[in-house]
């Protein structure tokens, strides 16, 4: 008789890959309770362990990023990649909106005429909208400067930016400059590091820590 079993399905492999992070990053960890669960999930989805000297958080980031989402904002991403890695059955339930304009004719037109990078030109697309809502920068180092410029004039406040553009020009750059800004909360990876698929996984983990709250709320 044949006892052996398959191999462990999705749920399990993800519980498994979680305890062993747990594991390889013994407490006292470099961050705990919420913020833990977010940089968990970061290297869940990179098995990068470098991320513990890199992920910075503003004081506020959780609790504002919570706070639009429950609030069914509105989340910008730079990227239709980070656009498509957000889960958007996690956040219908709060009717947000996800939006990547990177495509739109307009800003396709603008960025040939004037020499600009698309993923700046579609900052401006929905800078005008994304008061109290989230703005998701996975890319490009260049939406992330023309939204400090929009933020910096008084000109926009977002809820929360997540800002991890990668890359070798301007990447750590503009990371660092959304850390030195004073306006708005965020949750940037400092240095070269970041990408679409790490800037998806914060949104989706706030988004499970948001219906964690709501269970614990429910008699």
């Amino acid at each position: 008789m044949n006892n052996r079993t398959g191999p462990p399905g999705p749920s399990e492999i993800e519980r498994l890959s979680l305890s062993i992070i747990d594991a390889e990053v013994p407490e006292p960890r470099p961050f705990e309770g919420d913020e833990w669960v977010i940089v968990r999930r970061m290297i869940h989805t990179s098995a990068d362990f470098e991320l513990l000297e890199l992920v910075d958080f503003h004081p506020d980031a959780i609790e504002a990023g919570l706070g639009a989402i429950t609030r069914g904002c509105l989340l910008a991403t730079d990227t239709e990649m980070v656009k498509v890695g957000i889960g958007p059955r996690r956040l219908e339930k709060w009717r947000c909106t996800v939006e990547c304009h990177i495509g739109d004719e307009e800003v396709v037109r603008r960025s040939r005429g004037e020499g600009i990078t698309r993923a700046s030109a579609a900052v401006d697309r929905v800078f005008n909208r994304i008061n109290g809502g989230i703005y998701v920068i996975g890319n490009a180092p260049t939406a992330l400067m023309r939204l400090l410029d929009l933020v910096e004039s008084g000109l926009c406040r977002p809820a929360l930016v997540v800002g991890m553009p990668v890359g070798f020009v301007n990447a750590a750059e503009s990371k660092e400059r959304l850390v030195e800004q004073g306006r708005v909360p965020y949750i940037t990876i400092r240095g070269r590091k970041g990408g679409s698929a790490l800037a998806a996984t914060v949104i989706n983990a706030l988004a499970g820590l948001a219906k964690e709250r709501i269970q614990k709320e429910i008699p």
